[in-house]
Order: C-alpha cells, then structure tokens, then sequence
C-alpha cells in the first residue's frame, strides 16, 4: 500500500462485504449448484475465499487462532498440494454440508479473527493479505460467470438480476492503431503497487511493426463468420480447435440460440445485440474467427505495448458499472477478456511467491492461454495492463471476446 488510499483494513472489509453482496441475488439452491467439472458452488466460492486467509493468515499469525471447523481444511482447499488434501474439483458440487448458513458463518468467524489480526498485523504477513484480497476478487468475477452457466441450463431462463433492455449505440468504425516494432518493455514494475508474480520481472521483448484494432469484434461481426461457414470449414482452425468444435457440436457463441438471435445472459434471455463485443468464445474460435478475418490475433506483448500507449483511463464496462454485460466502448481495459495468440510461460527471470504460494501461478504455465483486459465482470481495483489471464484454449464459460492485429 502507498498510503493514497484505503488501508488494508479498510479494503478487507469492503471486499469480504462486496463478495456476499454478490451472492445476495441468488437463491439458496443457486449456490450449491456445479454446472461444469471446471467451474464452483458460489457456496464454495464463499468458502475458499475464507480458507485463504485462515490457511495464509491467521493459522501463522494469530496466536491462539482456532478454526471453526478444522474439516473446512479439506473441503476448500483448492490446488495447494503443499496445503494438504483436497477434495476434488469436479465434485464440489456434492458437497452439500456445510449449509450455505454454515459457510456465512464460518466467513463471519474468519472476518472477526481477521479484524483481530489487523489490531496487532506480522509486518511479513501484510503482503499475503494484499494476495488474498486480490485472490478474492478473482473469486468475485468467478462467482458471476460459475452462476451464469449454472442458471443457463434451466428451462425457466431465470435472470441473476431482472433488468430492462437498454437501447445501445452503435459500435465505434473499426480501425487500426500502428505500431513500429523494436525492443519494448512489458511486465509489472517491482516499485509500483500490487501485481501478482506472474506479471513480473518487466523486461525488454522485441516486437516486429503490426497494427491492433482499435476495438473488440462485434457480435455483428460474428454472424457474418456464422453464416460464411466458419463452424463448418475446418480450413480455418487449429486441429485442436476443429476437434473441440466437433465434440461440443459448437455452430455460434456459448449462450446464444440455434438461430444466433438470443442470447442466455446474467440479466436473462435477450436479443444478441450486434454492436456490442462478442462474449464466450474459445480461443480456438478466436484463432478461427481472426484467420477468416485475414488477421490475426494479438501476442500479450503486443497487447501490453497498446495499452500502454494508452488511454487506459477511458476503460470500457467494469464490475462496477453494473451493467453485467459488455459495452461498445473500443477500449482494452474492461468489456470483454481477449485472448491472445501467446501461450502462458513465465517472463525471463521469473520467480514464484516463496512457499506454498508459489503454486498460485506458476505451476499453472502449461497448455493454457493468455487473455488480457479485464471484463464487464472485473472488480475496476483488479485490473491493470499488466494484468496476465490465462485459460486453457477450450474456455467459453468466462466473458471472453477477441480484438484482431495484423501484421505491417
């Protein structure tokens, strides 16, 4: 903390309170659903937040601490293998004790052990808390995309929150921003603020001139690769892709209809909007869709020098806009994730957080994809260019679109 804003406290508190306010719209029976072996109860959403700074925190720096239940320790622990057992991921949805009362009050039991660790802080811990604060608000978006496809397979086509259509204005003309290549810095500074260790060392890349759109593809836009046959033309995709493509019987976006005319949102069924940017395609869809385009898509590097070029103020739909849904603005923070031609490896250099907290990232840097930006569904304190999102190729659940570049 740089002592400009809120202090750990304060942002401690306000983040524990905005990841209950987010499960407030849904039911009880919304939260103990698991809809996908890779997505999560919100009920253990609520849980795992908790059991990071119980695990992380408390247990190392609180003396006398005593879990509410030392049982929780196996049940939302996530991927720490150095943290103990786990119960499997794909079966988190069979867990139906604890309650979702139980699972309130164990975070009421862990926020008032917190408040007293904060009235006598181990200065070494202070780090891990910004890690776990940071963690949580990944686990925030989670809540919001885990609940969309969960409320997505019901028949009764219900709405995380009801809210009247808004008329949007046209798309911006896409257009192209230049670049002219050389040797570049990207990666998180080690003197400014909170990143997470996979943004870090920043170090010098080389970049060959190219061009990047000046904003995300439309859905408009993917009707037309729609309706040109590009879930039908095998021409256009990675092997990999064109196999997933037929396995999941893909013809158009993950929520919309067979027709491409409605789409499953968190605010319910509503008309495909052609002007706003495409959400919940794959990477391998993005590849496909940039190939029929005559383009590309990104590299991360090229991705991070666009926007550091800036403005990055003028950021599209954040979490806080509540608009749930992306906007047409043409900027690349917010809006939709975008997924990027690199693969996630580490940066040269790089090093994992020291202990069990290096399993955070960097055992993750295999077979997996790098989206940046941020998206309609991102806390705004989350986000930064040097933000490093990464999904296996496959993902269509999270709020993911696509911005081409092209070779100059």
């Amino acid at each position: 903390m740089d002592g400009s804003g809120p202090s750990l406290v304060e942002l401690y508190r306000r983040i524990r309170a905005a990841t209950l306010a987010l499960a407030e719209p849904l039911a009880i029976e919304d939260q103990v659903v698991q809809s996908l072996p890779e997505t999560s109860p919100t009920k253990w959403h609520l849980a795992h937040t908790s059991w990071f700074f119980e695990t992380f925190v408390l247990k190392p720096g609180l003396p006398g601490y005593r879990p509410l239940d030392e049982r929780y320790a196996l049940l939302f622990n996530s991927y720490y293998v150095a943290a103990g057992d786990r119960i499997p991921q794909p079966q988190r949805g069979l867990l139906s004790r604890p309650t979702v009362a139980e699972v309130r009050a164990y975070r009421a039991h862990v926020d008032a052990a917190m408040l007293r660790f904060f009235e006598r802080p181990a200065a070494a811990l202070l780090p891990i808390v910004e890690v776990g604060l940071n963690h949580e608000e990944q686990h925030q978006e989670l809540i919001l995309t885990d609940a969309a496809h969960a409320l997505s397979l019901s028949p009764l086509e219900p709405a995380y929150r009801v809210a009247a259509p808004a008329v949007e204005p046209p798309a911006p003309r896409l257009d192209w921003r230049s670049f002219p290549g050389g040797t570049v810095e990207i990666g998180a500074p080690a003197s400014r603020g909170f990143a997470f260790d996979n943004e870090r060392p920043r170090h010098a890349d080389l970049v060959r001139p190219f061009a990047i759109a000046t904003r995300a593809v439309t859905s408009g836009e993917w009707r037309a690769f729609i309706a040109d046959g590009g879930y039908r033309r095998p021409e256009l995709w990675l092997s990999d892709g064109w196999d997933a493509c037929v396995r999941g019987a893909w013809t158009g976006p993950l929520y919309w209809d067979d027709a491409g005319q409605r789409e499953r949102t968190l605010l319910g069924t509503r008309p495909v909007e052609p002007d706003l940017p495409v959400a919940h395609v794959s990477f391998y869809e993005a590849d496909a869709y940039a190939r029929w385009a005559g383009a590309r898509l990104p590299s991360e590097v090229e991705w991070e020098l666009a926007a550091a070029a800036g403005p990055t103020t003028a950021a599209g739909a954040l979490l806080e806009s509540g608009r749930l849904r992306p906007s047409v603005a043409g900027a690349l923070i917010g809006d939709v994730w975008e997924w990027t031609a690199s693969p996630y490896l580490p940066y040269p250099g790089f090093r994992p957080l020291a202990g069990t907290l290096g399993e955070y990232n960097g055992k993750f840097m295999s077979n997996r994809m790098i989206l940046r930006g941020g998206s309609c569904l991102t806390p705004s304190r989350h986000i930064r260019p040097t933000y490093r999102n990464f999904w296996v190729p496959e993902t269509r659940w999270q709020m993911t679109g696509l911005r081409l570049a092209r070779d100059l």
